[in-house]
């Protein structure tokens, strides 16, 4: 898993809830779990220690080599339940599966002579980008900066949503029967898993509960959908918030993948129409929405706990890259927002760029419209994810 993240831009998150991992036993999963996470998260400090103790630079290793090598160090230095020997001949081990014979005898030496710890480099140490260290401390206060940062290397709270129709009381009962420990949240039916593990969740719910960030989920919150109204989600997949606006309102859900659509379709859309549309292009829609969401895609720096590949991969020059996406996505939405209706637009990235910028660009075209911030959160400062997110209203005409 490990590999296909440095060598074909997977995404961790979907390789550990592939069925490959299904078949593990739950102990198995957690060790597995902890091991590619880990390593991700820590991949700037494992990869100062390995330095250390090479005499090239790591970029220029084959990429089953330098693999083995996070995983053996990550077990080195955090998972204190590897024996050390343990660890070093299971990296070893890897190199000879990955066809790299010829290295094992490097990555023994390098693995059984890491270096202590590393400096006392904040970027090192806390193990993110150094142009991402320097703008959140330019952009938040010294302790929300480190409370941000810390908070990236950490599992992030796992929260779920209890759908309609469903009673939540007889779902709560069930779980707490089943072992799992659950606390309520602000949001209505949304619940943080405090305690047991989410495969033991979903068997014994009784229904099918759906795992989403609690910023997400608020999200979806915000739009207000009445009961049988009709909700334009511009870009849709993998398709949470849509299946909470379906819980009331008929939802026509956009995205430009069909392939991801296809996966939504899978996971059941009842309420939901489908249609592959590209939203930064003019939106195919004779009448318009009186309710609409915009989840744009964006670098997600408000997920690096969840998707900690992210930090690595991104680049500043992507931002306005992004920010330029987001503008003529927003600007399309708008056009088929009707008036007196409700768009919201929202990020799970927490730069001025694909946030404040985006909405302030679009409603040059739109001075009448009124706009207003109301999720704001920073991992490490607020409960879940960071999220952004502007409920902006169209005047009537």
């Amino acid at each position: 898993m490990s590999l296909r993240v440095e060598r074909d831009d997977a995404y961790a998150s979907a390789l550990l809830h592939s069925p490959r991992m299904a078949r593990l036993d739950r102990r198995e999963r957690g060790f597995v779990t902890e091991l590619v996470m880990g390593s991700l998260r820590r991949r700037g400090e494992l990869d100062y220690l390995l330095s250390a103790r090479l005499r090239k630079p790591t970029a220029s290793l084959d990429p089953e080599v330098l693999t083995a090598l996070r995983l053996g160090a990550y077990q080195l230095r955090y998972m204190s339940g590897v024996a050390p020997y343990a660890a070093v001949w299971q990296s070893v081990e890897l190199t000879k599966l990955a066809r790299k014979r010829s290295a094992a005898p490097l990555v023994n030496a390098v693995l059984r002579n890491l270096p202590p710890a590393p400096p006392s480099s904040l970027g090192i140490r806390l193990s993110h980008p150094d142009w991402l260290l320097r703008r959140w401390e330019a952009s938040y206060p010294s302790s929300t900066a480190a409370a941000l940062l810390r908070a990236n290397l950490r599992p992030p709270a796992t929260y779920f949503h209890i759908p309609r129709p469903a009673r939540e009381g007889d779902v709560l009962t069930r779980l707490r029967r089943a072992g799992i420990g659950v606390e309520s949240s602000d949001l209505p039916r949304a619940y943080l898993l405090d305690s047991g593990d989410t495969r033991t969740a979903r068997s014994s719910a009784g229904i099918r509960l759906r795992f989403q960030d609690i910023n997400s989920q608020r999200v979806a919150a915000l739009l207000g959908a009445r009961r049988g109204s009709r909700v334009l989600d511009v870009c849709s997949a993998p398709g949470g918030k849509a299946r909470i606006l379906a819980e009331s309102a008929r939802v026509v859900a956009c995205d430009r993948h069909l392939g991801r659509l296809r996966a939504m379709q899978r996971r059941g859309c009842h309420g939901i129409d489908i249609l592959a549309v590209d939203a930064e292009r003019r939106l195919p829609f004779c009448r318009r929405f009186r309710s609409v969401l915009v989840d744009a895609p964006c670098s997600g720096t408000g997920t690096l706990a969840r998707n900690p590949e992210i930090k690595w991969r991104l680049r500043p020059e992507d931002l306005a890259h992004l920010s330029g996406r987001q503008t003529r996505i927003l600007e399309n939405a708008l056009d088929v927002l009707a008036p007196g209706g409700t768009l919201v637009y929202a990020t799970c990235s927490i730069e001025p760029e694909e946030n404040d910028h985006v909405v302030e660009v679009a409603l040059r075209n739109w001075p009448r419209c009124k706009a207003r911030k109301i999720i704001d959160t920073v991992p490490g400062r607020d409960p879940g994810d960071g999220f952004q997110a502007w409920r902006i209203r169209k005047p009537l005409e």
